[in-house]
C-alpha cells in the first residue's frame, strides 16, 4: 500500500494532505467544502455541487485547458475595464477561495458581496466575517437593500451599491436562474463553472470552464499582468475571446478527452 492510499479526504488541517497527491486539488476542495459545513459558511447542498463539480473537472483533466486560460485572461481584462466590478460570493466560493477572491478583489478594485440561497442573517455575517479573516476589507450583501428583478427567491436580495448597480459582475459556482436574472439587467457576466451546459456559462459573456481553485489565481495574474495595458488593448483582448470556441473546446475535453 502506498502513502497515497492511507490519505484520508477527512483531515483535520489542509496541510496534513501532501501537495505532491496525485488527487490534490479534489482531495483539497473536498475538506474546504467540509470545513465550510462545520463553520457554517457552506450549506449541506453545497456538498452535491462540489462533488458534481468534481466529477467534471475529472473528465477535464483536473487542469486549466487553454481555452479555459484565455477565458481567464479576458476576465481580468473585462474586470480592469469595469467602471463597477462586482464579486459574488456564495458559502461554496466563501468556503474554497476566500483570500484568493479578496486578492482578486483588490488587484482590480472590485467590491466583494455575498449572496446566497440559503440566506439567514447568522450564515451572512459568518461569511462576511470569514472573508474579513482572510483579507476583506468591506464586504456588501448585508444591507439587502435591492432586488434583482425577475427573481423570486432569495438570491434576488442585493446591495444597491453593490451587484444591482455594477456593470461587470464575476458569479462564479452561479445558479442559473440568477445568471439569467443578470443578463436581463445587461451586465457583463463572468461565470466560472465546470459544467458548460449548465445555464450559467450558456448566458455568460465569458464562461470560464475550470475549478474555482485554479481559476480565481490565474484571473488575479492576468490581471496582474495586464494592469499596465491601456483601454484599446484590454478591448482587443475582450474582442478576441470567442465564448461559443471556449465552450466547445469544454465539451470536447470532457466528452472525449482532447
Amino acid at each position: 500500500m502506498s502513502d497515497y492510499d492511507t490519505v484520508s479526504a477527512d483531515v483535520e488541517h489542509e496541510e496534513e494532505i501532501p501537495e505532491d497527491h496525485p488527487r490534490y486539488q479534489d482531495l483539497l476542495t473536498r475538506h474546504r467544502i467540509e470545513k465550510g459545513v462545520e463553520n457554517g459558511i457552506t450549506h449541506l447542498q453545497g456538498m452535491h455541487a462540489e462533488g458534481r463539480g468534481s466529477a467534471f473537472d475529472y473528465l477535464l483533466g483536473e487542469e486549466t485547458i487553454p481555452t479555459a486560460d484565455d477565458a481567464e485572461r479576458a476576465a481580468a481584462a473585462h474586470l480592469l475595464l469595469a467602471d463597477h466590478p462586482v464579486l459574488s460570493i456564495n458559502g461554496n466560493v466563501a468556503a474554497l477561495v476566500p483570500g484568493e477572491m479578496a486578492t482578486l478583489a483588490d488587484v482590480v478594485d472590485a467590491d466583494l458581496e455575498v449572496n446566497l440561497f440559503n440566506r439567514t442573517p447568522e450564515r451572512m455575517e459568518t461569511i462576511a466575517e470569514h472573508l474579513r479573516e482572510h483579507g476583506a476589507t468591506d464586504v456588501k450583501g448585508l444591507e439587502a437593500d435591492a432586488r434583482i428583478p425577475n427573481l423570486d427567491h432569495q438570491r434576488a436580495k442585493v446591495d444597491e451599491d453593490g451587484i444591482y448597480a455594477a456593470d461587470v459582475v464575476l458569479v462564479p459556482l452561479e445558479d442559473g436562474d440568477r445568471a439569467e436574472a443578470l443578463e436581463g439587467m445587461g451586465k457583463t457576466e463572468i461565470v466560472i463553472d465546470l459544467n458548460p451546459l449548465s445555464r450559467s456559462p450558456q448566458v455568460a459573456d465569458v464562461p470560464i470552464v475550470d475549478n474555482i481553485i485554479r481559476a480565481i489565481p490565474n484571473v488575479t495574474d492576468h490581471a496582474r499582468e495586464l494592469a499596465d495595458a491601456d483601454e484599446k488593448r484590454l478591448r482587443e483582448i475582450v474582442d478576441e475571446f470567442d465564448r461559443e470556441t471556449a465552450l466547445e473546446a469544454a465539451e470536447e475535453r470532457i466528452r472525449n478527452g482532447f
